[in-house]
């Protein structure tokens, strides 16, 4: 099935009545956009996007433009995904195009998220400390793992698919349980992470930059599930 026939989920509308704040609670990726037009979602968030516009000798419409245009661009979860006849070439694509940019657009964001937090927040809330150490060692394990995947696994398998032999598919096997122990091993630091902040509830007393980080890191979760089953439940099991 190609991309274009999956169904995605409705994306995100947002309207000038719409809370600065709520936006980005609901919507994280909309933190960066308005950081880059100086439009405050942290302590000055609790207003509406139009107030906030013309606060700034901005036009509304224009932000909303925006914000929708990055909506449609933003990787996010699907619903109804179906990938079992796809071919593989085509599932790796998608896999590559989507969660590996993901994750390599975001991390570093969610990383400076994090680091505030701790930093601001870390000597009252001493579990940021474990939040921070946990997040980064994740961090790094994603990046190695799927930089080699697009080094060396996937290369393999779409070898393996133009020139079929027991050989190439038993050294394809091998490198596949290496890569389903790394995510083990990923999906364990998550259940960590989602452990040591309540489920990712944010404290009564929380900033909206502590609520985004939370936000994003639920988020990273999310993708990290998906992107996990595309590749255990899916594409790995054609060479095992």
């Amino acid at each position: 099935m190609a991309a274009n026939q999956l169904q995605d989920k409705a994306p995100l509308q947002f309207t000038g009545e719409d809370f600065v704040r709520d936006i980005v609670l609901q919507f994280p990726k909309a933190a960066d956009y308005f950081k880059g037009q100086k439009i405050d979602f942290c302590c000055g968030g609790a207003k509406p996007l139009a107030e906030a516009a013309v606060e700034k000798g901005l036009d509304t419409a224009a932000l909303l433009g925006d914000l929708h245009q990055l909506v449609q661009n933003h990787p996010v979860l699907e619903q109804d995904t179906a990938w079992n006849d796809a071919p593989s070439g085509e599932l790796i694509e998608y896999i590559v195009n989507k969660h590996h940019r993901y994750l390599q657009e975001e991390l570093p964001l969610i990383a400076q998220n994090v680091t505030k937090v701790f930093r601001v927040h870390g000597e009252d809330s001493p579990h940021l400390a474990e939040m921070y150490r946990l997040f980064h060692l994740l961090r790094e394990d994603l990046l190695k793992h799927t930089a080699q995947e697009e080094e060396s696994e996937f290369p393999a398998m779409l070898a393996y698919e133009e020139n079929k032999s027991e050989e190439a598919l038993a050294e394809l096997r091998g490198m596949l349980h290496t890569l389903e122990e790394e995510h083990d091993s990923a999906g364990a630091i998550l259940r960590e992470l989602r452990e040591i902040t309540n489920d990712y509830t944010p404290p009564e007393h929380a900033c909206t930059t502590y609520r985004l980080t939370y936000a994003r890191l639920e988020e990273l979760e999310g993708m990290t599930f998906e992107h996990v089953h595309l590749e255990n439940n899916i594409l790995f099991l054609r060479y095992q």
